[in-house]
């Protein structure tokens, strides 16, 4: 049996959200969803093809609805992060990986 040690700093908040991650690795976008959320990361569902690994520097740009664009003058939130997890167990369900992004 494994024991596994809660390491989050905040608490997370359930948060389905369209993310696009971009990877300058790849030098290209990744689109996928946002599971939850922190003041200090947030954990997101990726294509399997994404090549994201632990130590990618990613930018996350989370589009804005019409009416928050309007009242902050952007149509993105964009936020800079680190990959310190990649989840591959839902891999065989949906094609999907899941990376956990902190904050920078």
């Amino acid at each position: 049996m494994e024991t596994l040690i809660e390491q989050r700093r905040e608490s997370r908040t359930k948060l389905s959200w369209p993310v696009s991650v971009w990877l300058p690795e790849a030098n290209r976008f990744f689109n996928g969803r946002s599971a939850n959320i922190s003041k200090t990361g947030v954990l997101v569902n990726v294509p399997i093809s994404t090549p994201a690994h632990e130590g990618s520097i990613v930018e996350l740009n989370f589009p804005r609805t019409d009416v928050l664009a309007e009242e902050k003058g952007q149509y993105a939130r964009i936020k800079k992060g680190r990959v310190v997890r990649v989840d591959r167990r839902n891999t065989l369900d949906d094609a999907s990986i899941a990376l956990g992004i902190a904050f920078e």
